[in-house]
């Protein structure tokens, strides 16, 4: 039978999903890219990019001139599927915008530790 949210489990994915956003607001490349799964089958959907694959998403990253907008976490969601899969659900809004973004983030357990094999990102209609 599978565990759905076990209190371990989530606590361990939030501490990544921290990680992760303390990353992405300083651009630590080396970070982000040491959270993702370096695979060929990693996804990442972004609002403007389709990347398939770590290398594809490594270099866009590298790529982005300043790193990723700034922005604040509004709510956080994280599901644990068992011991080994997590999903993290967040809505942002970036510094001096209107829209809601919205991240979703598969986090799988491998040998290396806790890593992103999937992330989506989109940003709502204007709600200004």
């Amino acid at each position: 039978m599978l565990t759905i949210d076990d209190p371990a489990i989530v606590a361990e994915v939030t501490a990544m999903s921290d990680r992760y956003e303390a990353a992405l607001m300083a651009n630590d490349l080396d970070e982000l890219d040491a959270l993702f799964r370096d695979a060929p089958e990693t996804i990442r959907y972004g609002v403007g990019e389709v990347l398939y694959g770590f290398a594809e998403i490594a270099a866009f990253r590298k790529g982005r001139a300043g790193g990723s907008p700034q922005r604040r976490v509004l709510r956080r969601v994280v599901t644990a599927l068992g011991r080994d899969v997590a999903t993290v659900n967040l809505e942002f809004q970036r510094e001096g915008g209107t829209r809601i973004g919205r991240q979703s983030q598969t986090w799988i357990r491998t040998d290396a530790g806790w890593k992103i094999s999937c992330a989506h990102v989109s940003l709502m209609a204007d709600i200004s």
